[in-house]
């Protein structure tokens, strides 16, 4: 490794003979800068993305790209050399402010990036709606979304992310200024996530603590919370179960936990919970001191929270394929019925589910990868961790349908009758139920809802990270060195603004901000970043940039889904979620027309930024319309500039 080592520095510094510029000969791109009165020459792009694995100890090449494969470097000037104009160049390192972090390891990175992809999401939506959509015939739209859009998406932000190395807001500089909007409108909708996503994590601490007992207390009828409609059919015969009749479990999360009952609904959510306010503070406490100090703090923690998931997923399968009528539910989550193929619903439902799993467009991806090494493999990370993702969604329906088919079994009514419950219903009410009917309950409760906090903490990280990482690129002079203050107030500024979760209605606004706050507003952000980097700055430009990383150029699969494919896979999602909004409902609670109202200006107070920051960008540019279009178009930067492990040449009077 030494002589390889030695070898490629030698390169790096030994700047080739070959492709002379003559002077005074422009170069082939008037961005790049030679140095005044001397040759610049072309290195090919392996001897640059050599030269950039170096790391900070040897003589790292900026990646200037005078061509495709090809970057510029100025040659180096002897002490004694004549300079242009008099002055001499001198070689000297360069440090930015805000040294940039690397993963300690690469699996640190494949399992931040696993950990945020496979949240809650994947146990409690995608088994509901493969079987509510034909079963195992939406494999193949799902299957199709996630080739031609979800994956195509994924990879490209990974890639822009390596290769820029900055987060979502200061990207933009270098690929299109105008749209630098699209930056701040994923940091607000980033923000309504934590307000309400760390709630739902509080809920399973909740449900967590309260499995240390001998007995859970949703196994029977006799609590202080229950109702005379609380029907206990578990173990007893002839039990006779209406419209009107609450299992224990449900009367546990409504009554109990949540304690909904005591709200009128929106217009009075009445107090905050303290219980769920204490494991909140907990919540919040391990995500701070989980990101306070950067990827290297968070990349050893993720060992932990994204293989346990897994480990108690395997251990959950093989507890529900021994219980009695499992094959009931595997064969409902399965059979196939391909005359739900020809609904649009289906297709709409499969490219959804596709998008917010992968989770492109929340900046996390991007933000990830710009911790990186430059030559980094990051098409077969995209590859890998996509698969990882959907093979997640695929085993968690039979986690849940095998235990559906024993609650089926044990009511003596279809596995549909069980299986209507979806979202936050399905984790709390249906599958804690089945628990705590199985043999050494409290055993399985305690492994279930370890394994719902541990999938919920990832994608916490993961989002606050893209705030972080977009903060602190985009004004260094003020953060880079205050990480941990600015990171205790983002986690502050969470915490306040989730106490409207706590109260004893605030599953209600939970609701609302799920489905307003990160909805058709992500997914129309998405559309413009797809067609920012694909139509503005070029999917040629992009390819050539990821050659420079990795050596090969996509091929046409992948230019193909990103000029066309993947924006119309968006388009397609966004316009048909403005266009079919079904009536919002929760427990019986129907959200009144200004809720209604109230949930469109959350979704526009996050999209609004884009047009925003465009006129801000148009006025404040000089020039004409025509100058100010063309310079507000172009990248402002179009290297990666301010780079922790390259050297730069310093004039010295």
């Amino acid at each position: 490794m030494g002589s390889v080592r030695e070898s490629r520095t030698r390169d790096c510094r030994n700047l080739g003979q070959s492709r002379d510029i003559p002077e005074g000969t422009p170069s082939a791109n008037a961005h790049v800068k030679t140095c005044p009165g001397r040759n610049g020459f072309l290195m090919p792009a392996k001897k640059v993305r050599d030269c950039v694995a170096l790391g900070d100890n040897d003589f790292a090449c900026g990646e200037h790209r005078s061509s495709p494969g090809y970057a510029v470097l100025p040659q180096p000037q002897s002490p004694g050399a004549p300079g242009a104009h008099g002055t001499q160049i001198q070689a000297a390192p360069f440090r930015t402010p805000d040294q940039r972090d690397k993963w300690g390891k690469k699996m640190d990175f494949l399992l931040s990036v696993i950990g945020f992809a496979v949240d809650l999401g994947n146990v409690w939506r995608f088994p509901y709606i493969c079987y509510q959509n034909g079963g195992g015939a939406f494999l193949i739209p799902y299957t199709l979304m996630a080739m031609f859009g979800g994956i195509p998406l994924f990879y490209m932000e990974l890639a822009l992310g390596q290769y820029q190395r900055t987060g979502v807001i200061p990207v933009w500089k270098r690929i299109c200024p105008i749209f630098k909007g699209i930056g701040y409108a994923i940091c607000v909708i980033s923000l309504y996530v934590a307000f309400y996503y760390n709630t739902i994590i509080s809920w399973a601490l909740y449900y967590f603590y309260c499995s240390f007992t001998a007995t859970l207390p949703w196994t029977n009828c006799d609590n202080p919370w229950n109702t005379p409609n609380c029907t206990n059919y578990f173990g007893k015969n002839n039990v006779t179960w209406n419209n009107f009749s609450r299992s224990p479990a449900e009367e546990f999360f409504i009554r109990n936990v949540l304690e909904i009952h005591k709200s009128k609904g929106l217009h009075c959510v009445g107090v905050i919970r303290w219980q769920l306010l204490l494991c909140l503070f907990v919540i919040f406490t391990i995500v701070y001191f989980s990101l306070w100090k950067g990827v290297k703090t968070s990349g050893k923690i993720v060992w932990v929270t994204a293989t346990l998931p897994y480990l108690v997923l395997f251990i959950l399968l093989i507890r529900g394929a021994t219980l009695p009528g499992a094959w009931r539910g595997v064969v409902f989550y399965l059979k196939p019925n391909f005359k739900k193929l020809l609904d649009t619903d289906v297709w709409v439902d499969a490219a959804t589910q596709i998008f917010f799993s992968m989770g492109p467009g929340f900046g996390v991806i991007m933000a990830l990868a710009s911790y990186n090494q430059f030559n980094n493999n990051c098409y077969r990370d995209a590859i890998v961790t996509s698969l990882v993702n959907c093979l997640t969604s695929f085993l968690s329906g039979f986690v849940i349908f095998t235990v559906l088919g024993y609650m089926a079994e044990m009511r003596n009514v279809d596995v549909e009758e069980v299986a209507k419950d979806k979202g936050s219903g399905l984790l709390f009410i249906t599958y804690p139920e089945a628990i705590a009917n199985m043999d050494g309950s409290p055993f399985w409760a305690i492994l279930f809802f370890l394994m719902v906090i541990t999938l919920g903490l990832d994608s916490t990280y993961g989002g606050l990270e893209s705030i972080i990482t977009a903060v602190i690129d985009e004004y260094p002079h003020l953060f880079a060195k205050r990480r941990e203050l600015f990171v205790l107030g983002l986690v502050v500024v969470c915490f306040m603004g989730s106490l409207s979760t706590l109260t004893n209605g605030g599953a209600y606004v939970v609701k609302l901000m799920e489905d307003f706050g990160s909805g058709s507003c992500l997914i129309a952000v998405v559309l413009l970043e797809s067609i920012a980097v694909s139509w503005f700055y070029g999917v040629q430009r992009f390819c050539s940039d990821i050659q420079t990383m990795l050596g090969l150029s996509p091929g046409l699969f992948w230019r193909v889904c990103w000029v066309g494919i993947s924006p119309a896979f968006l388009a397609f999602i966004t316009v048909s979620s403005l266009v079919y909004q079904p009536p919002l409902s929760l427990f019986g609670y129907d959200y009144p027309d200004w809720t209604i109202t109230v949930g469109y200006l959350i979704g526009a107070s996050s999209f609004i930024w884009i047009p925003i920051y465009m006129m801000y960008k148009l006025v404040w540019t000089p020039g004409s319309l025509k100058q100010r279009l063309a310079v507000c178009i172009r990248p402002e930067k179009t290297i990666r500039d301010q780079k922790p492990d390259s050297l730069c040449m310093n004039t010295i009077p």
